[in-house]
């Protein structure tokens, strides 16, 4: 969780601005400097826990994806079952998580980049659709707020 300070001094539409100090608006800014750090933060630490599990599926069931692999995909057992388990096939309907995030669109781009360029040299054209953009977004903040806490 993270803990922030009530800070209504620092913004226009949470104070008589005519009242507040050049010293208090700055230690107001400092804070607000201190509180977008912690949140950023915390989607450093997801996107770490992210890069930990990606494609877990493929070392722990590497029976199962060599069988599926090996008919070019024309079984997909495997297939089905990991666009279930990660997070960040979003390209399909069935791999966008409920509560997709910024994280997943996140891990969506770098897992198309990094395998693009590794197998063939070229990336092709990455598209999302705007509701799972906005979706992505819309939770990523619902995530953040149930993360704060704010103290007096």
């Amino acid at each position: 969780m993270i803990e922030i300070r009530k800070s209504p001094t620092a913004d226009t539409r949470t104070c008589d601005w005519s009242k507040v100090t050049k010293e208090q608006l700055l230690a107001s800014s400092l804070t607000h400097i201190l509180d977008v750090a912690l949140g950023l933060r915390m989607f450093g630490d997801m996107l770490q826990a992210a890069a930990r599990v990606h494609d877990f599926d493929k070392i722990d069931d590497i029976g199962t994806f060599h069988r599926d692999f090996q008919t070019g995909f024309k079984q997909t057992e495997w297939w089905d079952r990991h666009r279930k388990i990660n997070r960040h096939h979003l390209n399909v309907a069935d791999g966008v998580p409920a509560d997709v995030d910024l994280i997943d669109v996140l891990e969506h781009i770098a897992d198309c980049v990094m395998a693009g360029m590794a197998r063939s040299g070229s990336v092709y054209e990455l598209k999302l659709s705007d509701e799972v953009l906005q979706a992505a977004f819309r939770n990523t903040v619902d995530k953040l707020k149930a993360n704060v806490t704010v103290v007096e």
